[in-house]
């Protein structure tokens, strides 16, 4: 299997995990209301089967990790290899949401900094590729993103959330999409 394809594949399963394993443990905890709730309370200490949320988060990320060594492999200028460090690095945060669930001292922490790494990897890519369409697309949902998060009402965290992994599957569609070229 060539880097392009475990790009490719690691990529998109990353984004179709992350929502399985949000699904299937709203599954499991019927109280839970996207318009009320976090996501991370699917892996908190009131969540049925935690465990199902928090392992989830560790393997996307760790699918997610080798996406970003394919970025890296695949880049064709410092700076695309700057977005994919970046986008590691979330990687890494991703898995320590899963080991820092809800309730713990330093979730907060790791589960913003997902967000801020992931949104650092789409802007320096967008920034690298700005002469492609997908480019383009990439710096404008990295910019407009993070604006719309924060200016928005949002009904509850995990509406915030879902939108902030939107972002980042669109994202990982236009780097699929401009390496497929």
């Amino acid at each position: 299997m060539s880097v392009r394809s475990t790009a490719i594949a690691s990529g998109l399963l990353a984004s179709i995990l992350a929502w399985v394993v949000i699904f299937l443990s709203i599954h499991y905890n019927p109280w839970f209301s996207l318009t009320k709730n976090a996501f991370s309370d699917l892996g908190g200490p009131n969540a049925n089967m935690p465990w199902i949320f928090n392992y989830g988060l560790v393997i996307t990320g760790i699918i997610s990790f080798i996406f970003s060594i394919c970025i890296v492999y695949e880049s064709r200028c410092k700076l695309e290899c700057v977005a994919g460090a970046f986008m590691l690095i979330a990687s890494i945060f991703l898995m320590l949401i899963g080991i820092f669930p809800e309730g713990t001292r330093h979730h907060t922490f790791v589960s913003l900094w997902f967000f801020v790494q992931a949104d650092m990897a789409i802007i320096t890519w967008g920034i690298s590729s700005i002469r492609k369409i997908e480019g383009v697309l990439s710096l404008v949902a990295g910019l407009f993103g993070p604006l719309i998060a924060v200016f928005v009402r949002w009904p509850s965290v995990a509406t915030l959330e879902a939108f902030g992994i939107i972002i980042i599957d669109i994202w990982i569609l236009l780097f699929i999409a401009s390496i497929k070229k």
